[in-house]
C-alpha cells in the first residue's frame, strides 16, 4: 500500500503512463496525490484528465493554475471556448466535458494527512500562514467553487492584485488572494507580497525576494510540504519542503515521490519532448 505524490504533468499523459507502470501502480491498494496542473501544453490534457479521473477512489488532486483556468474558460460561452488552444478545445468539446470539468472543480486546493505528516498544495504558502491557515483559506475558496456562485469566482479571479495575503481582506480580493498564494506563488518579498515575474531558479531573483519557504521568520508550519508549479526549481528537498516539479512538458522529467516510507523517495522518468531555448518557463 504506496503513497505517491506526482509532478506537474501539464497534458503529459504518455509519460504519466510510463511513470505509473515504473512505480507499479497498484489500483486496488496505491493512492496518488497529484499536485494540480495536470492539463494544458503537453497537448494531451482530455487524456490525462480522463486516465486521473479513471482511479479517483486511489487518487487526490489539488488545483493548480492551469486547472483553475480550464475551469474559468469552461464558463465563457461557445464561441469564446473555440477560441482557446486545440488542446484545452478537445477537453472543452469532449462528450464527457461536463463529468469531467465537474470532478476537476470538486478538487481540493489543499490536502492534507496528518498520518503520513504531508500537506499537499500546488504552489506555496503565504509566510505568515500556518497549515491550519492555509487549509482555512483554500476551504473559503472551495466552498465557492462548489456552490451557486461558482461561476462568478471563476471569471473574477484572475488579477495580480492583491499581490499579498492580509487576513482583513473581503469578498472576491480575499479569495483572488487565496488562489494567487495557493496556485501562483513562487518568490515574495518578507511581507509576503508576490513577485509574479520572477520564474527562475533560486539565486536569480531580485534583491529583497525569497523563495517562499525562505522566507525569514515565516510562520512554523509543522508538517511536510509536498508542492510542484515551479520548473525552474525542479526537484528539491529541505527544510520541509518537497518540491517536484521536473518540467515534463519542457523536456525535464516527470517524478513521483513515496511519502509512506521513513524518507520520501523519488521516482523520476525522462521526458522525450524537446527542450526549449533558455529557462523553463511557468
Amino acid at each position: 500500500m504506496a503513497t505517491w505524490a506526482i509532478g506537474d504533468i501539464q497534458g503529459c499523459h504518455d509519460e504519466l503512463a510510463r511513470l505509473l507502470e515504473k512505480i507499479r501502480f497498484d489500483t486496488a491498494q496505491d493512492t496518488l496525490w497529484f499536485c494540480g496542473d495536470l492539463v494544458n501544453r503537453g497537448g494531451q490534457s482530455l487524456q490525462v484528465l480522463r486516465l486521473v479521473k479513471s482511479v479517483r477512489e486511489r487518487a487526490i488532486v489539488v488545483l493548480g493554475n492551469h486547472d483553475l483556468s480550464l475551469l474559468a474558460i469552461a464558463e465563457r460561452n461557445e464561441e469564446g471556448q473555440a477560441k482557446v488552444n486545440p488542446e484545452l478545445r478537445e477537453v472543452l468539446f469532449a462528450q464527457d466535458r461536463n463529468e469531467l470539468l465537474g470532478w476537476l472543480r470538486a478538487c481540493p486546493l489543499v490536502h492534507v494527512d496528518h498520518a503520513l505528516d504531508f500537506m499537499l498544495v500546488h504552489a506555496g504558502l503565504a509566510p505568515q500562514w500556518t497549515a491550519a491557515d492555509a487549509e482555512r483559506a483554500a476551504r473559503e475558496v472551495e466552498h465557492k467553487l462548489r456552490g451557486e456562485s461558482a461561476r462568478q469566482l471563476l471569471l473574477s479571479m484572475f488579477g495580480n492584485k492583491p499581490d499579498r495575503w492580509h487576513p482583513r481582506l473581503q469578498g472576491m480580493e480575499r479569495l483572488r488572494a487565496a488562489i494567487n498564494v495557493l496556485t501562483r506563488m513562487r518568490y515574495c518579498d518578507v511581507r509576503g507580497r508576490i513577485a509574479y515575474r520572477e520564474k527562475g531558479m533560486p539565486g536569480t531573483q531580485k534583491p529583497g525576494l525569497y523563495p517562499w519557504f525562505e522566507v525569514p521568520g515565516h510562520a512554523a508550519r509543522g508538517i511536510r510540504i509536498v508542492c510542484g508549479h515551479w520548473s525552474t526549481l525542479g526537484r528539491f528537498q529541505g527544510m520541509g519542503i518537497n518540491a517536484i516539479d521536473g518540467g515534463c512538458v519542457w523536456g525535464g522529467e516527470l517524478i513521483a515521490l513515496r511519502l509512506d516510507g521513513d524518507e520520501p523517495q523519488p521516482v523520476a522518468i525522462k521526458s522525450t519532448r524537446p527542450r526549449p531555448p533558455g529557462k523553463f518557463i511557468e
